[in-house]
């Protein structure tokens, strides 16, 4: 992965390459979350990328595959539940659905309905439309003053601080980016400007990142969940009034990964997903989370918004 600075996270990862059976919750949460690693999805090819679950289609997991290259598509993946709902595992093989190239951790539903993801090395953001299956939108961030290359985005969730807000983070510097957007016809994103958060720099090499459902054990506060390919682990941090990484308040939630990449929270039970590029290429649930309320996601989902302008 990210082959322009191969030595840089070889360095990094050489501290934490460990097997991919090796990862752990961090002591503070292991009474109140525990983890299923699926292994690797059929018919998805390495390495994965980013992956989200659409609360229409909750038996179907979306998971990006050949991560990072122009061959890079989306993959609907079948999934197994058991009677409380949980992820078991998957129910079948994946199957090719949507252009993706140069996919990475970050790839979401966003609030024109369509799927928005960060596209690497080539520092650019994309959507895709499942309907078609192909790329309708790229936009050049480079113009934007986003450091290279763009490695992830989301879009806050309802009643968090910064609601409707979209945020661009890069690999391997982790820069962070409040970024000025409008939806116009057919869910088409403008990018109208990008502003890094000064004191928002995320250590660990950044990948995907998601919302922590609201009232979950051991969050007092709305918190973002962070993928950290370079360090080998999943953080947690709270945010600010402006739905901001609080940095100072990083903890450690799961260590032991290799290649930790996207990031994405089940409608259904709330539990956190995230899949690995290297390392076995694996999809790894994590429960124990609080159950998200009824349209809790749907701005991150779509509402068929247009000409809506989000500012900080």
């Amino acid at each position: 992965m990210k082959t322009t600075t191969v030595s840089a996270a070889l360095s990094a990862l050489s501290l934490c390459l460990c097997p991919a059976m090796g990862q752990t919750i961090a002591p503070e949460f292991a009474s109140d979350y525990s983890f299923t690693d699926l292994g690797s999805a059929s018919n998805v090819p390495a390495s994965y990328g980013g992956l989200f679950i659409r609360p229409s289609e909750p038996n179907t997991l979306y998971l990006a595959g050949s991560a990072n290259t122009g061959n890079g598509a989306l993959y609907a993946v079948p999934l197994s539940r058991d009677v409380d709902g949980r992820i078991t595992g998957f129910a079948g093989p994946g199957t090719r659905v949507a252009d993706a190239p140069n996919n990475d951790g970050g790839i979401v539903l966003d609030p024109g309905g369509l799927v928005s993801f960060a596209r690497y090395p080539t520092n650019a953001y994309g959507q895709i439309d499942l309907a078609t299956g192909l790329v309708v939108n790229n936009i050049d961030l480079t113009a934007f003053g986003v450091a290279a290359s763009s490695s992830s985005v989301n879009f806050i969730p309802a009643n968090y601080p910064g609601a409707g807000g979209m945020r661009i983070a890069s690999w391997s510097g982790g820069q962070y980016y409040e970024i000025d957007y409008s939806v116009g016809a057919g869910g088409i994103i403008s990018i109208h400007g990008a502003t890094q958060v000064v004191g928002s720099t995320l250590p660990g090499g950044p990948e995907g990142f998601a919302y922590v459902p609201l009232g979950s054990a051991q969050f007092a506060n709305p918190s973002m969940i962070v993928s950290e390919y370079s360090a080998g682990s999943v953080a947690v941090y709270e945010m600010d009034s402006n739905g901001n990484p609080i940095i100072a308040s990083r903890r450690l939630f799961m260590s032991g990964l290799t290649g930790a990449e996207g990031a994405a929270i089940d409608p259904v039970t709330g539990a956190f997903l995230f899949s690995t590029f290297g390392g076995g290429n694996r999809v790894v649930v994590v429960d124990g989370f609080e159950v998200p309320a009824p349209g809790a996601l749907a701005l991150a989902a779509g509402a068929g918004l247009v000409a809506l302008r989000r500012r900080r």
